[in-house]
């Protein structure tokens, strides 16, 4: 069976740091995009963070930026999202997506938003999310 699993959430104070996984069973991450997306009760699905396939270009939103940090150890066949200086607003729900690299050129910089975006309807691959709640 091929599907990815997150793992890693957990309630913690403001301020406070979370590494979420993402370990994919029955194929490998390498060849793919790899998303990290979040919905919180009563809003809209929202991609995080992007890290493309194969040469590990990274795109953050601007909530995200400077605090987050995406990377993948292809080894592990795994995708991490670390999580820093969390505020309460980043609770939610925190999904993995997985999308197959199926161009021959790499991704330009320019277009990572534009996977992110296309991969909230699109992707190959989605797990079963991990809750993240920041609350003192």
């Amino acid at each position: 069976e091929q599907l990815v699993v997150e793992s890693g959430g957990g309630l913690v104070q403001p301020g406070g740091s979370l590494r979420l996984s993402c370990v994919a069973s029955g194929f490998t991450l390498d060849r793919y995009h790899i998303a990290w997306f979040r919905q919180a009760p009563g809003k809209e699905r929202e991609g995080v963070s992007i890290i493309s396939s194969p040469d590990s270009r990274t795109y953050y939103i601007d909530s995200a930026k400077g605090r987050f940090t995406i990377s993948r150890d292809n080894a592990k066949n795994t995708v991490y999202l670390q999580m820093n200086a969390l505020k309460p607003e980043d609770t939610a729900v925190y999904y993995c997506a997985a999308v197959l690299h199926r161009r021959k050129a790499s991704l330009p910089p320019d277009q990572l938003p534009v996977v992110l975006f296309d991969m909230k309807t699109q992707s190959d691959y989605w797990g079963q999310g991990t809750q993240v709640t920041v609350s003192a």
